[in-house]
């Protein structure tokens, strides 16, 4: 069996959980664990000794009466008018009060009176008198409602005629159940009640405080006047002070319930579809027209090959046509300033705009599965399609699509193509200088023969003719090395414009998902 956290490691799991969750998680879930985190490390730095017991309750429950009571002496007021009590008081029993001082300034509570400890009382005990909480003085009743939130454990005082008052159970003690382990419910003026009636009202009290989700709180019936009971309830203060808990179990639950929060909002565990990640690519592909390009990279790979092997002669013809990397603003490799460059491609048709962020959609929706709606907003919220045409622009600007330099086969059939030419204009030459010479010369100049056919006829046609064969062959060459460049190059940009769709829809949504369960995780370790 694991063991379980301590309320400083609850604290920081629970920061955890809200820092992952901050930007889904519901705003008063926030700001309850935010106030509670730094409540919590303010309370556990002042006297964690110390136990603070507050006497709440409404106007003429006897709390001032039954605080009198619990200390042994008249130290606050009572009587008929109302409301009597305009400030809280506090009672103590410490060896060292001076060490408690720093605690009731935090509560700020000013009126203090240090009791004497004899061997049967409490040690320190804080016990706090506090204004009604139904005051008609509006300061009176916000003293009361923020020591409620600060104070370690609730002495809730209630009497006969009101204690199933609809405010008291509506607005105080159902949204504090959480905090049933340190809160006694207290039936004050039991001594106005005959035996059976008073065994019925503890047992309706326990009944509506089982209904609020109080659970098996203790309900205790004493008589301030009397002293019925008193000696029972301060045996249960001892006991709590004893055990120096209080402020521990208090905060434990409030961390506890601040948790089942942020689980609620956390949702169960998400079970996501298959991620789509292929399809995205494909579709950011087309969007930047990736297609378009490998099939330039093939026509220009394709003219550069018969630019460089063709016959000489007729190469200028090629020079004509634009070369269609060119015309789209891409060359050989990365430009030096990326994000300054631009392609010329066509914009996109809305087709592909459509399909790209339709593409984007499935795959946050594939991957936040049954995420509940604020973390879907939130993941949303972090993938954006603003200037992603831009990014695959210039993740196509940035890809190196052909070789700096050309194909070694290249330059050695260039050369053959030379020396094959130099043949031809050489057999042409002396073709056109046999006549000559013989007219200047009056002499007919021996020709070689060869298979029947002078040498010069053999240079000047096999030249052209073999010129011709290679510049085919070559060509042939050439379109089949253009076919496979292009299909490099494709692979090229696939893997840059996949680096785009990681950067922009699959690493934000993954942030999300991971910030999900981290908040998940930690809620759960918090509050177990």
């Amino acid at each position: 069996m694991s063991r379980r956290p301590s309320l400083t490691e609850r604290l920081d799991l629970l920061v955890d959980a809200l820092e992952a969750g901050r930007e889904a998680l519901p705003a008063q879930v926030v700001a309850e664990g935010d106030d509670l985190v730094v409540r919590a490390r303010e309370r556990l730095g002042l006297a964690g000794e110390a136990t603070v017991v507050a006497l709440a309750g409404a106007t003429g429950s006897g709390k001032s009466s039954l605080f009198n009571a619990l200390c042994g002496q008249q130290l606050a007021a009572t009587g008929a008018t109302r409301p009597t009590t305009g400030e809280a008081a506090a009672a103590l029993w410490a060896a060292e009060p001076a060490a408690v001082h720093g605690l009731l300034d935090w509560l700020e509570v000013g009126v203090r009176h240090a009791l004497p400890v004899r061997e049967s009382d409490p040690t320190d005990l804080v016990l706090l008198d506090l204004p009604d909480h139904d005051s008609v003085t509006l300061a009176h009743r916000a003293v009361a409602e923020r020591l409620y939130q600060r104070v370690d454990q609730l002495v809730w005082v209630v009497d006969p005629q009101k204690y199933a008052d609809g405010v008291l159970h509506e607005r105080y003690l159902r949204p504090l159940a959480a905090l049933a382990p340190v809160m006694v419910l207290v039936l004050n003026q039991a001594d106005r009640l005959a035996a059976a009636d008073r065994a019925a009202c503890v047992a309706d009290l326990a009944r509506l405080a089982a209904a609020d989700g109080l659970g098996d709180v203790p309900v205790l019936a004493v008589s301030a006047q009397t002293g019925d009971g008193v000696d029972a309830l301060r045996e249960l203060l001892r006991l709590a002070a004893s055990r120096r808990r209080a402020a521990t179990d208090r905060l434990t639950a409030e961390v506890v319930a601040v948790a089942g929060g942020v689980l609620v909002a956390c949702g169960a565990p998400v079970r996501a579809a298959g991620r789509g990640e292929p399809g995205l690519v494909r579709a950011l592909e087309r969007a930047a027209g990736v297609p378009v390009v490998v099939d330039a990279v093939r026509r220009s790979m394709s003219g550069r090959a018969r630019a460089a092997t063709g016959w000489p002669p007729l190469r200028w013809l090629g020079r004509l046509r634009p070369d269609p990397l060119r015309r789209l603003h891409l060359g050989a490799g990365a430009p030096v300033r990326p994000e300054l460059v631009r392609t010329s491609l066509p914009v996109p048709s809305p087709a592909a705009r459509a399909g790209a962020a339709g593409a984007v959609r499935d795959y946050i929706d594939a991957a936040i599965g049954d995420a509940p709606d604020p973390w879907v907003l939130a993941i949303r919220a972090r993938v954006t399609t603003e200037g992603l045409g831009d990014a695959l622009d210039q993740a196509v600007a940035r890809t190196p699509l052909v070789p700096p330099r050309p194909a070694r086969w290249w330059r050695a059939v260039a050369l053959l193509q030379w020396v094959l030419l130099a043949a031809a204009v050489v057999g042409a030459l002396w073709l056109v200088g046999l006549p000559l010479a013989e007219q200047a010369f009056l002499v007919q100049p021996a020709t070689p023969v060869w298979g029947g056919l002078p040498a010069p006829t053999w240079l000047a046609v096999g030249g052209v003719l073999v010129g011709w064969l290679v510049a085919a062959v070559a060509a042939g060459a050439g379109a089949l090395g253009a076919r496979r460049r292009a299909s490099r190059a494709g692979r090229h940009l696939h893997e840059a414009v996949a680096e785009v769709a990681r950067v922009r829809v699959v690493e934000p949504v993954d942030v999300g998902l991971d910030r999900l369960a981290r908040c998940r995780s930690a809620a759960v370790r918090a509050g177990a």
